[in-house]
């Protein structure tokens, strides 16, 4: 145990070589990540959304967007807030996966008009959406799903979202295992405790639900949703004033949030707090989120920052002026709270592939595994002592050292290799590059491999698992940024691991 501030491993490439596969599952040809700037990709025209050439640049320090539609004319705008957080990221990108085998169209030539999954796309469903209905019980300034102004009720049948729900369970090589149910206000769809029961009746390893928290108010409602089979709630968390809320959901919601945090408590359930940030509105509160999420720490293990996104038509002027990225997230951190550096201690969601193949190696079958778009998401893990003090990740471990080996030892595992000696020579990697002098107190290599064992399989990490000690309290704070017509990037669209499942059957990317 050390009370010492380590800075961050330096990074070590030293020549490795990513494994890209050339084609999909079934035989659509993948085109490597394109890396560096600049560079050209595909976007659409905000304004007739046909398909146009992009261009992806650095100025002034941040990578920008710009784009000229033959008709409507050109478009610039911030792509990504900072250009050294932007090559990181690609960096630490370890090659795309196949896709489905088994898409629902399976022999497209286009995207992303002929989306549903198709052939072309390179990831499976690591996260599914399920909209259980489109009303809601807040009508919000700034609201996502645009709920309760579409002029229509959009509310699937009990058997529609089985269907889904079926759907997910039905892909192949991996079937489906994480659902989030959404809306609207999911707590407020009829069935809403049936549609619990049953994802969990399916198979489904993780059920959460993207809400308001206004139903937990209600500790029995809490109680009741944990025994139909709900793990998680992805909490609707803009800031820690009221004065917040007001701008954002036209009404003050602190005191429903902070009492929504401790049904959830007693429930016996997770939070991961989920803050839309908007320049020059929430931005300054961002240090403050994650400081409350650390005092919750036995409660909330996540923070997903989601950056706004923008619809409609918007002056370039306004789109400046709010325009907020993840790596915007990561500088604020810094600069709010000193405990991760914005550069050394974020990687891009897609970093633990190597974990993920290496189990499929072992197992000698195919698992989930993350291969989003190194732009599409970034964040840390914080290793939260017992004083409540989070610590990054990679203060102890060397991140870059033992990802590359993993990878490495995944390659090499063959249906031949005796799967006592791949655990041993994991087992070994994992040693190497943890430190235990630079860990935060209490943390010994073995409750390491219980925790990282948790992160893996969610099997692990909660219930008796958890009560027990066996794994350390962790925190991870990410964020994706969910893109618009103005920074539509048909590359990262088609690498998308969050999909939509919609009634007629077909998925859809959610990003």
């Amino acid at each position: 145990m050390s009370t010492t501030t380590y800075a961050p491993f330096p990074i070590k490439v030293k020549g490795y070589q990513i494994i890209q596969p050339e084609t999909t599952f079934t035989g659509a040809r993948i085109e490597p990540l394109r890396r560096g700037l600049p560079k050209i990709t595909q976007s659409l025209c905000p304004e007739c959304v046909r398909v146009i050439e992009a261009r992806i640049f650095e100025e002034k320090g941040k990578v920008m967007m710009e784009k000229t539609c033959p008709q409507h004319g050109y478009f610039k705008d911030v792509y990504y807030g900072d250009v050294r957080l932007y090559l990181k990221m690609e960096k630490w990108n370890f090659g795309d996966n196949r896709g489905l085998s088994n898409p629902q169209i399976p022999n497209a030539t286009r995207c992303p008009d002929q989306c549903g999954l198709c052939s072309m796309h390179t990831s499976h469903t690591s996260l599914a959406n399920i909209d259980l209905t489109n009303r809601c019980n807040l009508t919000c300034p700034i609201c996502f799903a645009n709920a309760n102004v579409t002029g229509y009720c959009y509310e699937p049948s009990l058997e529609q979202v089985r269907r889904m729900l079926l759907t997910l369970r039905n892909e192949r090589p991996v079937a489906g295992r994480l659902i989030q149910f959404s809306g609207g206000e999911p707590t407020i769809y009829p069935h809403f405790f049936e549609v619990l029961k049953m994802a969990r009746e399916m198979g489904f390893s993780h059920i959460q639900i993207a809400t308001n928290g206004l139903a937990f108010r209600d500790l029995e409602f809490a109680q009741r949703a944990k025994e139909a089979g709900l793990h998680t709630l992805y909490l609707q968390f803009d800031g820690v004033t009221d004065d917040i809320y007001l701008r954002t959901r036209g009404r003050p919601l602190l005191e429903v949030k902070l009492q929504a945090i401790e049904n959830v408590r007693k429930a016996g359930m997770k939070i991961c707090f989920v803050p839309t940030i908007v320049r020059g509105l929430n931005d300054h509160q961002i240090g403050d989120i994650l400081k409350l999420a650390l005092q919750n720490i036995d409660v909330v293990s996540a923070i997903a920052f989601q950056p706004v996104s923008f619809t409609g038509r918007i002056s370039r002027r306004e789109l400046e002026a709010k325009r907020f990225t993840m790596a915007d997230v990561a500088l604020a951190i810094h600069e709010q709270t000193g405990i991760c550096d914005a550069v050394e201690d974020w990687f891009p969601l897609s970093c633990v592939a190597p974990f993920s193949r290496l189990a499929s190696a072992i197992r000698g079958e195919l698992t989930t595994t993350l291969t989003s778009h190194p732009h599409c998401s970034m964040g840390t893990y914080l290793f939260v002592d017992p004083n409540k003090r989070g610590t990054p990740v990679t203060r102890f471990v060397d991140i870059g050292g033992m990802l590359q080996e993993m990878d490495l030892l995944a390659r090499k595992t063959t249906k031949q290799t005796v799967k006592l000696y791949t655990k041993i020579q994991a087992w070994n990697v994992l040693r190497k590059y943890f430190y235990e002098d630079r860990a935060p107190e209490g943390l010994t290599f073995q409750k390491f491999l219980q925790t990282l064992q948790g992160l893996m399989d969610k099997r692990y990490g909660r219930g008796e698992a958890e009560k027990r000690g066996f794994s350390y309290k962790t925190l991870m704070v990410a964020g994706m940024h969910f893109m618009d017509l103005y920074n539509y990037d048909i590359e990262r669209v088609r690498r998308c691991i969050i999909h939509y499942a919609a009634p007629n059957g077909m998925l859809y990317p959610f990003c």
